[in-house]
């Protein structure tokens, strides 16, 4: 691969993505009413456990935490917006933004009980990885603790491709993480794509929004 005229990719802006079910939007203080819903709902704890933070104990810790993450450049935090509703029902960053080599992470994701397990979700996680891939990045990159098994599940779901454990690699609330790294290149994205595209189409949903066709099979 020559990259002879290889230049610096341009960063992520803090604009909106919008999708056919989700609309990403950069995280505001005006999202905290639902998110906070979504953040606190039953199963929090489940929910936050492989986070880097703790299910927040009341609205204002929580206005706390949304005032410092929208201020963040790195992570660059999205609310993830069920169009269906307007309701900000999970939040998901882009990190570790490396322009030079244009290389991006998805991380920080908490994905609230209305989008879990649902199109929408898939949606989010192709949106970050579209826009990603338009803007030249080589590498689009998803990382765990790596006794977080649903997570390294989804990851496979999405077409991530496994590229091994760091052990040690971060003290995370207490306790030492290994890390489970995964990745896709933007020679990956060429053939994921339209799969992705094809899976979201409302044409592979039946009337009560169940997928006549999994994501994996489109993938293979």
């Amino acid at each position: 691969m020559d990259l002879a005229d290889w230049s610096a990719r341009t960063r992520p802006a803090q604009a909106p993505m919008e999708g056919r079910y989700v609309q990403l939007e950069p995280l505001e203080q005006g999202h905290a009413d639902t998110l906070y819903q979504a953040a606190s709902a039953d199963g929090a704890e489940d929910r936050f456990r492989w986070l880097f933070e703790t299910p927040p104990r009341d609205r204002a810790e929580f206005d706390a935490w949304i005032r410092t993450a929208s201020a963040s450049t790195d992570p660059l935090f999205f609310a993830v917006i069920d169009k269906a509703t307007g309701r900000a029902e999970g939040r998901q960053a882009l990190m570790r933004i490396d322009q030079a080599h244009g290389v991006i992470e998805i991380g920080n994701i908490m994905w609230g009980p209305a989008l879990q397990r649902t199109r929408a979700a898939t949606e989010a996680l192709y949106l970050f990885a579209d826009h990603v891939f338009a803007l030249g990045y080589r590498r689009f990159e998803w990382k765990c603790n790596d006794l977080n098994t649903p997570s390294k599940r989804a990851a496979i779901r999405f077409g991530f491709r496994p590229e091994g454990v760091f052990r040690q690699h971060m003290v995370v609330k207490g306790t030492s993480r290994d890390t489970a790294w995964f990745a896709m290149t933007e020679g990956d994205w060429l053939r994921l794509r339209p799969c992705y595209e094809a899976w979201l189409s409302p044409a592979n949903f039946d009337t009560c929004g169940r997928q006549r066709r999994r994501l994996e099979e489109c993938l293979t």
